[in-house]
């Protein structure tokens, strides 16, 4: 393990580093080369095979994340002779698959809000999780879209607001990219450093033609190119892996910054949906193996894989990876050897309690 870190390096590391904040985090770090007969954590496949590593993996993952864990399943398998069974949806649908009864078993849980993992599934059904990526949220729409020639970052509230668009989020209960849409539209009349980009009158107007015909934001996508939707709540990573456009809207309602400034304004937000309240927040991707894992080794290198060499095909699929992923100090001792070697510890990243 010469080009890596050892786990007792990572243990040893544990609440050295100090604060930063995800913004400007991404870059192009932790991209190795892939080969067939060699894993994220060095491994050969007679070495993975005499540790018992499992043929079967099942993936739960956030909507968000389908077109690239796309990707990354072809990129993993290519390099390990395992079979991948994928299940995409709203990450708090996700999350309670394996949090509430039957209790389903997950190797990997990728979300896209990692306070699920931290508040919802720790520590009864798992004992650490990772950071690994960020995004922004945007509006995205398609060339037949009303208005789509008049729309823009200066005015792209007044067109949300008219009520001969068809506008449309996911269920916040079941999505983050709902309550998140609720959030964006609720901020934005939300004074920041002295000044509000529009009034109460204008993100009430937006709330009320906004529709939830959709649990998740790949079904609202499907929605969109059919012409049901004019425009639909979505992410910025969604420009890249989808045929869509997107806007990129004002840093103060996109959830994107990581500062304490923009995370105090984020937080003065919440939104209540299935008898949970979440607080705005930056948006930050969370990952773990649940204790539910039917195959935790072989999960544990798929999260590896992931953080290191297949972090390449997360930033081509337009998420912000971090240089290198988080997890928290308090649960380091519980992070598998794998994964200790792509992350670090720390207290804290930046504004985010971790």
């Amino acid at each position: 393990m010469s080009e890596q870190r050892s786990r007792r390096a990572f243990l040893a590391a544990v609440g050295a580093t100090g604060l930063a904040g995800l913004a400007g985090c991404g870059g192009t770090g932790g991209d190795g080369a892939s080969g067939t007969e060699v894993s994220s954590t060095g491994a050969s496949s007679t070495e993975r095979a005499a540790s018992g590593a499992a043929d079967a993996l099942t993936v739960f993952h956030a909507g968000s994340l389908g077109a690239a864990f796309d990707d990354l399943e072809a990129a993993y398998t290519a390099a390990n002779d395992v079979s991948v069974t994928q299940e995409s949806g709203g990450s708090v649908r996700s999350t309670k698959k394996v949090t509430q009864p039957p209790h389903r078993s997950a190797d990997v849980l990728a979300v896209a809000d990692y306070r699920l993992l931290r508040d919802g599934l720790l520590p009864e059904y798992g004992d650490w999780y990772a950071l690994f990526a960020t995004n922004a949220m945007t509006v995205a729409y398609t060339d037949e879209s009303a208005y789509a020639d008049a729309f823009t970052p200066e005015n792209w509230w007044n067109v949300l607001a008219r009520d001969d668009v068809a506008v449309g989020h996911s269920d916040p209960a079941v999505d983050p990219n709902g309550y998140r849409a609720r959030m964006a539209m609720a901020l934005g009349a939300t004074p920041f450093e002295g000044e509000a980009l529009y009034d109460d009158a204008a993100a009430e107007a937006m709330r009320e033609n906004a529709t939830v015909p959709a649990s998740d934001e790949v079904d609202l996508l499907s929605q969109l190119h059919s012409g049901k939707l004019d425009y639909a709540w979505s992410y910025r990573s969604f420009g890249a892996s989808h045929d869509v456009r997107t806007i990129d809207l004002q840093p103060e309602v996109d959830l994107s910054r990581a500062t304490e400034a923009y995370a105090e304004h984020y937080a003065t937000v919440s939104v209540d949906a299935g008898g949970t309240t979440y607080t705005g927040g930056p948006i930050a991707y969370g990952v773990t193996v649940p204790s539910t894992a039917a195959h935790p080794d072989r999960g544990a290198d798929y999260v590896a894989f992931a953080l290191g060499e297949g972090a390449r095909v997360l930033r081509e699929n337009g998420f912000d990876v971090l240089d290198t992923a988080v997890v928290p100090a308090a649960h380091a001792d519980a992070v598998p050897e794998p994964v200790a070697v792509h992350a670090e510890a720390r207290e804290s990243l930046g504004p985010l309690a971790l």
